[in-house]
């Protein structure tokens, strides 16, 4: 096991590469640019950087040298002899070949495209523009870099022993959530935590730890490096990047209201089983429901990631009922901002109602709350997103109108088209 603290120490971390492999990205990622590849191979899109946490003022704290030197590095990764034979020949999801042939084919000779960065009023502004399957790849490790970058800035004046101490600390404090998590019967958790990670290092250290202390319990992580070095289950189906970049190539309000339910009928001609997951809260849950074709009703389950994560499995069980399906029998996945005591508390709210599973993500591999001073560690909200597709802007409108994004005419256009009213504003923690 690597000694974090001395890594830092004798500054070898300093030069390590932040992102070590194409793999070092998550699960779903590589779902859905096998997906995009074989759908949407020539569409072009754009992805931004949006620091919702705009105290955090990146561009003073991260040198814009060291922010080139590893984005340029990621520039010159490809797979690996033994990446390619992972994923070629791995089971994923009781799954064999997952990838096809034509796609490892393609993704075997890939190299990221171009970046382009600026600095404006304290904050980065990156971009990534290109064919689609190929710019999507960015926006795991450009998080990664960013979110690193930020916690090395942190650290760079720590002596030895404030160093020790400090991984102690937070070693400490993940251990006494995993106690907790312990004492949650027939509790089922991923690592979801790849995106806004304190490091590489330590996001190996929590799936290492969450291993050994949940057991079974502990069902994989998202992160397919760490999952294919640890031999790990690799956890992951599709995110609103389908549904957004869907959406603004539509031609109609027509098409608008029906891209969602595109995405996933495009999803079904290539999965089945637990990666027939719903994520419906681009545009709204309840709408998205509303308007659902029957055939979704029997999709193994859905991912709540907005709004009020207790809401949301309601009207997902209500939803089941309404079609005639069964509840107890389906799967929901929350991902929205947990930490162990919202784990604890949707655990009991919904055992025996429904089946239940966590995608733990920033608050697993990053919380540092409290143990520097000024805070200077405490995770905050950094998200890569795709901005506009073929020369079309894209929208989200979320559960929560704290996570809307897009220009003000075309929100109130998607508002109108998918009947979104009044939504509750949900603080974004991370």
């Amino acid at each position: 096991m690597v000694d974090i603290a001395t890594r830092v120490w004798n500054h070898k971390w300093k030069i390590d590469p932040i992102v070590r492999s194409l793999i070092d990205t998550d699960f779903y990622k590589l779902l859905m640019c096998q997906s995009i590849h074989r759908n949407h191979p020539d569409t072009t899109v754009t992805f931004s950087l949006i620091n919702r946490s705009t105290k955090i003022r990146l561009a003073d704290l991260v040198d814009e040298g060291e922010l080139r030197e590893q984005l340029d590095h990621i520039r010159t990764l490809s797979l690996t002899r033994g990446e390619s034979t992972w994923m070629r020949g791995n089971t994923f999801y009781g799954k064999r070949q997952m990838f096809t042939p034509a796609f490892m084919d393609w993704f075997e000779n890939l190299r990221l495209p171009p970046y382009h960065l600026e600095k404006h009023d304290g904050q980065y502004e990156l971009t990534f523009e290109g064919k689609w399957p190929e710019v999507m790849l960015w926006e795991i490790p450009a998080l990664a870099v960013l979110m690193e970058l930020r916690s090395r800035a942190v650290l760079r004046d720590m002596g030895r022993f404030e160093l020790q101490v400090l991984y102690a600390r937070a070693m400490t404090k993940l251990w006494e959530k995993v106690e907790r998590l312990r004492t949650i019967p027939d509790l089922r958790l991923a690592d979801f935590g790849t995106r806004r990670r304190h490091s590489f290092l330590w996001q190996d250290w929590c799936v290492q730890a969450m291993e050994e202390g949940l057991g079974g319990n502990f069902t994989g992580t998202s992160n397919c490096l760490i999952a294919k070095n640890r031999d790990l289950e690799a956890i992951g189906t599709n995110a609103h990047e389908l549904p957004m970049v869907y959406s603004a190539l539509a031609d109609s309000d027509e098409g608008l209201r029906q891209a969602p339910y595109d995405v996933l009928r495009d999803w079904q001609d290539e999965h089945d089983g637990n990666l027939r997951l719903i994520l419906p809260d681009t545009y709204g849950t309840k709408g998205f429901l509303d308007h659902a074709p029957d055939w979704l009703a029997g999709w193994t389950g859905m991912r709540i990631d907005s709004g009020d994560p207790a809401t949301g499995a309601e009207t997902a069980i209500a939803w089941w009922k309404s079609r005639g399906e069964d509840p107890t029998k389906k799967l929901v996945i929350f991902s929205d901002g947990l930490d162990v005591d919202k784990i604890e508390e949707l655990a009991t709210q919904f055992r025996g109602r429904v089946r239940v599973s966590f995608g733990w993500g920033t608050l697993l591999t990053n919380d540092f709350t409290g143990l520097v001073e000024d805070d200077a560690l405490a995770p905050f909200s950094l998200v890569c997103k795709a901005v506009a597709a073929n020369g079309r802007p894209t929208v989200k409108l979320s559960d929560n109108p704290n996570k809307a994004m897009g220009p003000k005419a075309e929100i109130e256009r998607y508002k109108r088209v998918f009947g979104v009213g009044e939504q509750e504003r949900v603080e974004v923690v991370v």
